[in-house]
């Protein structure tokens, strides 16, 4: 099964990397916290969405110093649109104390420090450290990269941690940062979460069963 996995996993890239050559982040950001910043204004938010709501973030909030003495009530009216904004607030100006203090101001570039940031899991860690770093530690599985993974026989699973260890089985590691914006490219323009036919989907010649599937993120 995992040799299997690999050759399907191997194969599927390959025509993920001709349908989406220039496949990678959207969201804006202009230093690695404000990534951070970005990555967590994310869940459960579209990135268009959030790139509306940084424009003008970012202006206001220009240096860590000034998340460090935001205001909550006033930061989450900010961030509103985003939804969940209080516990938005919450672990974002909590993480700015952390990294000022902790960190004397810089993102760290360790998984293992990553993580001690309020509001930061691994798929969080693996955009930041990818992303502003070139540092890759693992597969980002978000709902899109789920989805794909259940889909196509990829994984068993459905918790992101499992789902991920199972990705970094079966995929080259100098694929593992790449993967999940093609996954993302996949889900966004040819196979969406919603019911549908996937017959003559591009990937579904390679695993047929793909096509009476239709996993759902959860």
């Amino acid at each position: 099964m995992p040799e299997e996995r690999k050759e399907r996993a191997k194969k599927l890239i390959a025509v993920l990397k001709k349908l989406f050559p220039n496949a990678g982040m959207i969201l804006n950001y202009g230093n690695p916290w404000e990534l951070l910043v970005a990555v967590e204004l994310s869940a459960q938010c579209t990135d268009k969405r959030v790139n509306m709501v940084t424009e003008a973030l970012f202006k206001k909030y220009k240096t860590l110093d000034d998340y460090v003495r935001a205001r909550p009530n006033k930061f989450e009216k900010d961030i509103y649109s985003t939804g969940f904004y209080k516990n938005k607030t919450k672990n974002i100006l909590a993480a700015a104390k952390m990294v000022k203090e902790k960190f004397y101001g810089n993102i760290p570039k360790t998984m293992e420090e990553m993580l001690q940031i309020p509001g930061v899991a691994r798929k969080t860690a693996n955009v930041v450290l990818g992303n502003a770093y070139g540092i890759v530690e693992g597969v980002a599985v978000d709902t899109h990269v789920r989805r794909f993974a259940l889909k196509f026989g990829l994984t068993n699973h459905k918790e992101p941690k499992k789902i991920e260890k199972d990705l970094m089985e079966i995929i080259s590691k100098r694929d593992w940062f790449r993967f999940t914006y093609l996954a993302i490219e996949y889900g966004r323009h040819i196979c969406p979460a919603r019911k549908h036919e996937c017959v003559n989907h591009p990937l579904s010649k390679i695993y047929p069963r793909a096509a009476r599937t239709w996993p759902k993120a959860k």
